[in-house]
This record gives C-alpha cells, structure tokens and sequence, in this order.
C-alpha cells in the first residue's frame, strides 16, 4: 500500500513523574543521583515507545508531588507513569492521580535483575525499594476511587517494556476515541436492531463526538470533483488493486469520483471514522452515491480513517480501535462454516482494510449488491495467513459498550469468488461450537477482523476505558470456552 499515504494520528501523551523519599537524600548521599540515573534511563526508553513524553522530573515529597501534579493537569496527558525508584509515600502521588484525569500506570523498575547481597549497603539497597511502596500506592488509590495498574521488573527488562508499551498504546486508542469525530451517514439498514447504536452512548462510553451527515453532504461534494481529479483517483485504484475484466469503465469512473468527494467530506469534518448506508430507489443518485461507496471508503480504511457500511458504528469505531493498535481491522461478518476443514469464513461485501491483505486486493464489478440497492465495483481479498484477532463492540442492556474478542489463525482453502473479502478462519475448535459461543457474546453481526493475536492489547484498553471484555476462546483440546466479563 506504499502508493496510499497513511493520515498521521495524534500523538500519544505520557505523563512521567518519578519520585523517592527525600528523607533518604542526606542520610545516604549516594542514592538520589543513582535513582535520578534511573529516572533518565526511564525517559528515555519511555520516548522509544513513539509517545509525546511530558517528564516533570524527580519528586521528593509530598509539596514537590502537588506542584507536578498542577504541570501534568495542564499538559492534559492521555496516561500518567509514576515511576517508584524507591519507598515514596502514597501522599506524593496521590494528588497527581487525582487532578491529572488521566489513568495511572505505577512502574517498579529496580536497577538490575538482582542485588549483590553480600557487598550492598543500606543505601545501595534502597535503590532495588521500589516494590516497597506499590501495594501502599495501590491500598490508597483503591481507598481514593482511582483506577490504576502497575508493572514491575528492572530497568532492562524487556518484558516489562512490552507490558508498559502495551499501556502506552492502549492509551493511545483511548486518546483516538475521547478526541474522535466519528462521521454516521444515511440510515439504519432497515430491520437491523443489532446495528441500532444510540449516539449518546458513544460519549458516554469512550467520549468523542458523532458527526451526523445527509448523504446530500456526499453528494454536493461529488458533483465538484473534476475530471482531472477523477482521472488521478482512477489511476491510484490502478496501482493498489488488481482489475478483473468484470469491472465496467463507467462504473470505475463513479466509484473513483465518489472516492474524491468522500476524501473531502472527511476532510472537511475532520472525521476519524465513517459508518454509512442509504437504500436509495430506482437508480436515483443517494442509490448510486451509496453502491459507489465501496473503493472509496476501502482507500479511506487503509489511510487509517475506518469507514464501515450498514451503518455500523460500532463496528467502524472497533476498526478504529485495531487500526491504531497496528491489527488493521475489516468489516467482516460471517459467512459460512466449513466443517470438513474446521474453518469459521468470514468477510463482507464492502469495505476492507487493505493493509493486511494477503495479495495485491482485486477490484470486481457486480451487477448486483446483495440485499443493497445499485451495482459497481466491490473489493475482493483474504486476510493474511497467520494469526488474527476478530474483535466487536457490543451494547449492553444498560448502556454500557463491551469488547468481544477471539484469537484464531487464518488458514489456506477454497475462497468465493464474488467480491467479497473472505477469509478461513481456524479457531482451534469445531467451527458450530465456536459460531454458537460467539453469537452468545452478545456481539453484533459485524465486527473487525485483524492481524495478530491482540487479545493482551484489547485487555489494556478495556481496562482504560472502563470496558467489560468478553473473551471467546476455544482450548487446545478444540473444545471452546468462553471466560466471561471481565473488568
């Protein structure tokens, strides 16, 4: 996809604050340079994780605390790291927690793997102290109502690098969604109440504005689009996909034409994401601006700006979740079940993330969507083999958003044909068995479809955001299992 130019997301920003108890500084002269070293070592890798840092430095007590507490407030960090070089008292971190309005990760990261028992002095000890304070930190944020999490290891210990930059990431999706503006246009697809989002709910769940668009606010911009801007757009869909022979010029033409006015319409609302549908009548131009949807919104998907059909809101704001957490995330649903080679298929008739496209992706023509309105081109691929993650948003009965997720492994067998994205997916189990736990979940009858296994990422920014995960897995035996709500 090197001829796509990828948007640049926001930048993620990380609050780091690392702290001792300056009671220790006279006593043992040593140690706050030793545990500063430490705090510099910290930085520095925090700004390898491709994260905007806001260090406020080394504290020593509780007024030095406060005073960064009141620098991280006005930074407005999407997550707060709390770095425990030694014993602190919680009175130091507490106000930090509490006016940063950012989620907490406390790290312990003593200087080695292990201390040098037989020549370590009282001072050089305190240096490996920082699991001393973690359960005081833990005991009073839990008594304050403040939501934390920790990591604990050594300075290089890549281990607990990943976790943190775990954090970090998810924090980052969290950010995407409270600053998002999600673009909702057309209706509902008639008789779909799984699809039924109501708008406040989005806010109320991960913040972020909806945007509700006419597809009249498509269609003033697509009748701007030039000819020479339409000739541009074709020849970019020349180099990204594979044209079969089915694939009608004039119907191109349209869905290239379409594609530029949609690229205005994010542009112009400043939109993250877009879940869209209009049934149309008769071949009249909202039927034909919505069958010309499918090349544009794929183009927009792979530029990291979701974009969904049959008004699945949920379903685009879960591709936006595995689309910046480097999972891709198409629109997918099921599509049958082959018994005879354990395989769950899955795709959709719309948009698809092209990134994580096994081949160069085709572009077919159709003389008919099925179930929709109108004709034209449709994208046609499998997922990459390996493993993938299938991940959804459901709404609860009260209120509340849910991440439904299962890991399985993309598997070689026959495809369709038809323009849809299909893939074979090998949950491990037998695919009715797997088919019934998922449908269980309480999931809709789309989510998204990604690369890896993403299950330790989706746990982290469930927990950021304050989200029940639902996590469907089979065992190796190829029995299934789902393991239920957790916080």
């Amino acid at each position: 996809m090197s001829s796509l130019t990828r948007i640049t997301p926001r930048r993620t920003r990380v609050g780091l604050v690392a702290g001792g108890l300056g009671a220790y500084w006279p006593q043992f002269p040593d140690l706050l340079p030793q545990l500063q070293r430490s705090a510099a070592r910290v930085s520095e890798r925090m700004r390898d994780l491709d994260a905007e840092i806001v260090d406020v430095g080394f504290i020593s007590d509780a007024q030095e605390g406060a005073a960064a507490a009141e620098k991280l407030r006005v930074a407005g960090c999407d997550l707060i790291v709390g770095f425990l070089t030694t014993y602190m008292t919680a009175s130091m971190l507490a106000p930090i927690a509490q006016r940063a309005g950012a989620p907490v990760l406390l790290i312990n990261l003593q200087p080695t793997e292990s201390m040098d028992h037989a020549t370590f002095d009282t001072g050089q000890w305190l240096a490996y102290c920082g699991a001393c304070p973690l359960p005081e930190m833990a005991n009073t944020f839990t008594r304050l109502g403040i939501p934390f999490r920790s990591v604990s290891g050594y300075l290089e210990d890549e281990r607990a690098w990943d976790r943190i930059g775990r954090w970090v990431r998810s924090a980052g999706v969290r950010a995407a969604l409270r600053h998002g503006r999600h673009g909702l246009m057309g209706h509902l697809y008639p008789g779909m109440l799984d699809v039924a989002t109501d708008l406040t709910l989005v806010s109320a769940n991960f913040g972020g504005h909806v945007e509700v668009l006419e597809f009249d606010d498509l269609r003033v911009r697509v009748e701007k689009v030039t000819d020479d801007e339409t000739a541009a757009r074709i020849e970019l869909a020349r180099g990204v996909f594979e044209l079969d022979g089915s694939v009608n010029d004039d119907d191109l033409v349209w869905a290239a034409r379409v594609s530029v006015g949609l690229d205005r319409l994010v542009e112009d609302f400043e939109l993250d994401s877009l879940a869209y549908y209009h049934r149309g009548l008769d071949g009249e131009i909202h039927e034909r601006l919505g069958a010309g949807m499918i090349l544009g919104a794929s183009l927009l998907t792979a530029r990291g700006v979701p974009a969904a059909g049959e008004y699945e809101l949920r379903t685009s704001l879960a591709m936006l979740i595995m689309d910046r957490l480097g999972a891709g995330g198409s629109f997918t649903e099921l599509q049958a079940l082959d018994f005879r080679r354990g395989h769950v298929e899955m795709g959709h008739d719309g948009p698809a993330h092209l990134a994580i496209s096994a081949r160069r992706p085709l572009l077919r023509g159709l003389g008919v969507y099925h179930g929709k309105r109108g004709w034209g081109v449709s994208v046609e691929f499998d997922v990459k083999p390996g493993p993938v993650t299938a991940f959804g948003l459901r709404q609860d009965r009260d209120g509340g958003f849910g991440f439904v997720v299962s890991e399985g492994a993309v598997a070689d067998g026959p495809l369709l044909q038809i323009g849809n994205t299909t893939s074979r997916v090998d949950f491990g189990c037998d695919p009715g068995e797997w088919t019934d736990a998922w449908s269980a979940s309480g999931i809709s009858h789309h989510w998204a479809l990604g690369t890896g296994h993403r299950l330790a990422d989706l746990r982290a920014t469930a927990d950021l955001l304050g989200a029940r995960l639902t996590h469907v897995q089979p065992e190796p035996s190829r029995s299934f299992d789902t393991t239920g709500d957790t916080p």
